[in-house]
């Protein structure tokens, strides 16, 4: 088609309705349409209706499992008119998507532009759906850039919808008038979609990796992750930045908000970048001509390499199962299925890379209405999306574990943890005749504790960051570091005798606890998962006489800080919580700082001889004040 030398002429002169546009289109061919929110509706409808026609058009897009007209001609048996060639990077489990498994093209969305524009697969045409041309005749993808934009530049033939209620989006988003050889004007509203249903136990996860995430990361989420659960995660964080695959309605609010800043990105400083937007029309608004937001292709915004530029990159993102030696299966969610998977393994390798970066999973830990555990011995039959190398951090409503760098039995022991407890005998048991966990080794019931989340504290202390949490059967090596690096004094001050060895059997009391009748706070800092444990503080629950008997020890290096104060009000606490009467210790009369340690609980204290020991008891029932209890201290031990 001949084009004219100025661009509003040659507008007009590309004027055509849908029908007559779509004319060109010949059976055989390959045909892409534009993806996500941003498929051109009005034209997909009349592709729809003109079917009859065509013979093995070939369909090519990201996965869409909507109830489209063009789907539905698609899902027909024996099908003669349309093949739908899906480029998808899951575990094809729910029956839509198996369903027609065998036309979807297992790829990164990385590496989606290089496939077009390289030829390898080439394009007769492309519908897509533009804003209108601006004053230079430059027409804005809008909501979908992803793998739209490397499409219109391979393809024979482009057909562009003209939609006025299409954004115009900043970045490298836009196609010139003159790039095009169709132009269909057609105003219709956006897709959008639906927010994930409000849950609980993901609002319970978003607690739990709120710790995770530091001011002044940049972050992905993905459109599996809730609302509420991501105004959880952030809403107290400071100068957050963005570089994601997909915008939603929850970045918009955390944007509106104030807590996402992209200050401090260190790559791309100020911009809100991204490939997409999945959400509401509200969110399409807020996209409009707005400076600082940019589009880009998914061949940069889901390159590792980019990814990694950025400071502490975080990538959030949710998982269908895991088994227990790491490997993860990912699946479209009801409510994000116009998106296909999203750049998953793209965004767990550039996190990975990024300087202080992290990769996180999440995902509740049952399916099925509490009927089937999502940690499973193994993914034999399900294909793997993440392999068990690229894992970091994976999170339940039961807690967070990070697998990097960790042992397979300790991956098993440490997914066993998280796992529903109706489950985690189950997952033992298995994991012992796969040979991932010693033979020996017994399963406790204590295993079955619940995770007591609302313990955990960060303090800081002489400048450092020091948490305080209950222990985790992940902590057996992390405790027996600690005991071996003790001098001997502290050592027969905690243990009333000298030892040199500190194995399994001997102080796994210490860190497989059921959280009620036993339970252990450790002090730590460093990682989570690579943390160094400084202190312990541990108490017993003695049954007969509803006391729980504590203990502590603390690294030298750590000593005189306060810390075994911090860990004994904690234990107090969680013991009243348990409905234990009181405390009690057992010391030497020589230990001094145990016996004013004890005196600075806020109860009344007493004490006796018993041979050569002290026993100090207080009861939860005799508060007193805390300035007299240091007064009558010295009375108390006579």
């Amino acid at each position: 088609m001949a084009k004219s030398t100025y661009w509003a002429d040659s507008y007009v002169e590309k004027l055509s309705s849908a029908k007559d546009a779509l004319q060109n289109i010949r059976p055989g061919q390959r045909v892409f349409i534009g993806s996500s929110c941003g498929e051109p509706q009005h034209l997909v409808n009349e592709l729809s209706q003109a079917s009859a026609r065509f013979t093995d058009l070939e369909i090519v897009r990201l996965l869409s499992i909507e109830s489209g007209p063009l789907t539905l001609i698609a899902n027909r048996s024996h099908s003669q008119q349309f093949n739908i060639r899906s480029f998808y990077l899951g575990s094809a489990s729910p029956k839509l998507i198996k369903k027609n498994q065998r036309f979807i093209t297992p790829i990164n969305l990385s590496q989606i532009p290089r496939l077009f524009k390289s030829g390898l697969m080439p394009l007769n045409a492309a519908l897509i759906q533009a804003s209108p041309p601006d004053d230079f005749g430059w027409m804005s993808l809008g909501v979908s850039v992803d793998i739209t934009l490397a499409a219109c530049e391979s393809a024979d033939l482009v057909i562009c919808q003209v939609n006025p209620n299409m954004p115009r989006v900043l970045g490298r988003s836009f196609i010139h008038v003159n790039d095009v050889d169709y132009i269909v004007e057609h105003e219709e509203e956006l897709l959008t979609i639906k927010p994930m249903p409000e849950l609980e136990t993901a609002n319970i996860i978003a607690r739990h990796i709120s710790r995770l995430i530091n001011d002044g990361s940049t972050l992905q989420t993905s459109l599996g992750v809730t609302n509420e659960a991501t105004m959880i995660c952030l809403a107290d964080k400071n100068d957050i930045g963005v570089h994601s695959q997909y915008l939603n309605d929850s970045i918009m609010r955390l944007f509106a908000l104030g807590v996402v800043t992209n200050k401090k990105k260190g790559f791309n400083d100020g911009k809100l970048v991204a490939g997409s937007a999945v959400g509401s029309n509200l969110l399409y608004e807020f996209l409009d001509d707005n400076p600082s937001i940019e589009f880009h292709p998914s061949d940069y915004i889901n390159n590792p390499a980019i990814i990694a530029r950025h400071n502490s990159m975080v990538s959030l993102n949710t998982a269908m199962a895991i088994d227990l030696t790491g490997q993860v299966a990912a699946d479209a969610l009801p409510y994000n299925n116009y998106t296909g998977i999203n750049g998953l393994l793209d965004f767990t390798r550039g996190a990975a890379m990024s300087e202080n970066g992290k990769s996180i999973l999440m995902m509740t830990s049952t399916s099925n209405h509490g009927r089937q555990s999502r940690i499973i011995p193994s993914l034999s039959d399900i294909p793997v999306v993440v392999p068990r190398g690229d894992v970091q951090f994976i999170a339940t409503e039961y807690g967070v574990v990070n697998l990097f760098g960790k042992t397979l039995q300790e991956r098993a022991m440490a997914l066993i943890s998280i796992a529903h407890p109706d489950f985690r005998d189950e997952l033992f048991s298995k994991a012992k005749e796969l040979d991932l966990i010693d033979v020996e080794r017994k399963f406790k019931q204590a295993i079955k504790g619940v995770y007591p989340v609302k313990y955990e504290q960060i303090i800081e202390i002489n400048g450092i960051p020091i948490t305080f949490r209950p222990a985790k059967p992940v902590d057996q090596r992390g405790v027996q570091e600690h005991y071996y690096t003790m001098n001997r004094g502290d050592i027969v001050s905690r243990f009333f005798h000298e030892k040199k060895s500190f194995v399994h059997d001997q102080i796994e009391t210490t860190y497989e606890i059921d959280f009620v009748n036993d339970l252990t706070i450790v002090a730590t800092i460093g990682e989570l998962g690579f943390e160094k444990i400084i202190a312990v503080g541990e108490y017993f629950r003695n049954t007969i006489i509803n006391m729980a008997e504590i203990a502590f020890s603390v690294s030298r290096e750590y000593q005189n800080m306060g810390i075994a104060q911090i860990l004994q009000e904690k234990l107090a606490t969680a013991a009243k919580d348990n409905g234990i009467k009181g405390l009690i210790a057992y010391t030497s009369p020589h230990n001094k700082g145990m016996i004013r340690l004890f005196n600075k609980l806020p109860y009344g204290i007493s004490s006796e001889k018993d041979d050569d020991m002290i026993i100090l008891n207080c009861l939860f029932a005799e508060p007193v004040d805390k300035e007299k209890a240091g007064k009558d201290s010295e009375s108390s031990i006579g």
